[in-house]
């Protein structure tokens, strides 16, 4: 922001100027984490996109490395995320304090605001406007892999200042209206949540309650069909035919996002082609995913990968959708993950295991009447989640047009 552009009675002075910051001193390196009764040794991932100190996952340093490096964050102090991807560079917060001393690792630079004339809270949002603004972004070094942005450069990096009267009305001002933005993305999320219990309920009192009226047979006694996928490895080279992959397999649909690719002959084409009505189900994964299955219904030509299990289902028995709701289903999956043998970070399962599982089994007419019920909760699931994408994007861009108005002036 030049000079000339900010308000009357407003300076622009650079971060490093005494008036400012007393103090700007990076954290340091630490190999050693997750030591038993050691330091809060806080990071990249303690800071959040909306400018908060998050306790989540902090990592801990033997206090003899803390006590020598004697680097302490006192309440007050703004964490500068110093070194990071591109995007992430200049990610900052406001350290409120916490219920034991914590220090802060090299990535982070520790800003301590001059408390006669700047606010802490001021200090952060004129960081996190120029954050926001893509500032750090476009004036950050690039290494391969992270992106930097140096103390030196820091110390010169502009700072409007308005008297210290006005900066508390403006912080208590944007405080306000993101507070409001914060209890909007509440309500969007319980909305969804609720949503989504009222399909899991839909789908017990089908398959868990009314499933116990009905026959009950093996799962392969349904299907025409059971086959591993191709164990070729996939390139990002746009060659051959799409691969549906483990990551494709989301909330019982097969997506076409993040696609690699395959050029096999023809032969092996044929023999992992996927036709419409096939289920894929997970059978390596972390023991929350595995098992996991998904309707496959896109449109063209695709192959599927080696950790997923194809399925397909004699249409004059069973209804491939209904069979994917059940294997979704509390008991489908509470069986499967029962029969997951856990190996080192992964759990599996194989086509015996699946081959077993018990399937209620209705008549036909009944697995459809089931298949449009659930179908209809799930398409008011979707619709809902667009609404909150978009209201979502709507919200994240209330944020920079908010400080940048509140640094114009103007709020």
């Amino acid at each position: 922001m030049a000079s000339k552009t900010l308000p009357k009675g407003w300076r622009l002075l650079p971060l490093g100027d005494p008036e400012v910051c007393v103090e700007m001193h990076s954290g340091f390196a630490c190999g050693q984490k997750d030591i038993i009764g050691g330091v809060p040794h806080l990071r990249m991932n303690n800071i959040t996109a909306n400018g908060q100190t998050d306790f989540t996952l902090v990592r801990r340093i033997p206090s003899g490395v803390a006590e020598k490096a004697a680097k302490w964050l006192e309440p007050g102090d703004v964490l500068f995320c110093n070194t990071n991807s591109t995007e992430l560079v200049g990610k900052s917060c406001l350290f409120a304090g916490w219920k034991e001393r914590c220090t802060f690792s090299n990535h982070l630079t520790r800003l301590r605001a001059n408390p006669k004339r700047v606010m802490p809270g001021w200090l952060v949002l004129a960081i996190r406007q120029l954050w926001l603004s893509g500032y750090f972004a476009t004036h950050c070094r690039e290494f391969v892999g992270q992106s930097a942005f140096t103390q030196d450069r820091l110390r010169q990096v502009g700072v409007p200042l308005p008297p210290r009267e006005e900066q508390q009305r403006i912080i208590a001002g944007v405080q306000a209206l993101t507070s409001r933005l914060d209890e909007a993305r509440r309500l969007h999320r319980e909305a969804c949540q609720e949503v989504d219990s009222i399909c899991a309920a839909a789908t017990a009192q089908h398959l868990d309650d009314r499933g116990k009226e009905w026959p009950r047979v093996e799962l392969g006694e349904v299907l025409s069909l059971v086959q591993y996928g191709t164990s070729a490895k996939a390139t990002a080279t746009p060659k051959g035919l799409p691969v549906i992959r483990m990551g494709n397999i989301q909330q019982g649909r097969v997506l076409s996002a993040n696609l690699k690719y395959l050029d096999l002959p023809p032969a092996e084409v044929a023999k992992y082609r996927m036709l419409k009505g096939d289920i894929l189900i997970n059978r390596t994964n972390s023991a929350d995913l595995v098992g996991k299955s998904g309707l496959f219904d896109l449109d063209g030509e695709y192959l599927f990968a080696s950790y997923l299990i194809r399925l397909r289902v004699e249409p004059r028995v069973a209804d491939p959708a209904y069979v994917n709701y059940a294997i979704n289903s509390g008991p489908g999956q509470a069986y499967l993950k029962s029969q997951g043998k856990d190996a080192i970070g992964q759990t599996n399962i194989n086509t015996k295991q699946i081959r077993r599982m018990p399937l209620p089994l209705p008549s036909l007419d009944i697995q459809r009447r089931i298949v449009a019920h659930l179908d209809a909760l799930r398409e008011k699931s979707d619709r809902l989640r667009r609404l909150q994408a978009e209201a979502d994007a709507e919200l994240a861009s209330f944020t920079p047009a908010l400080l940048a108005k509140a640094f114009r002036g103007e709020l």
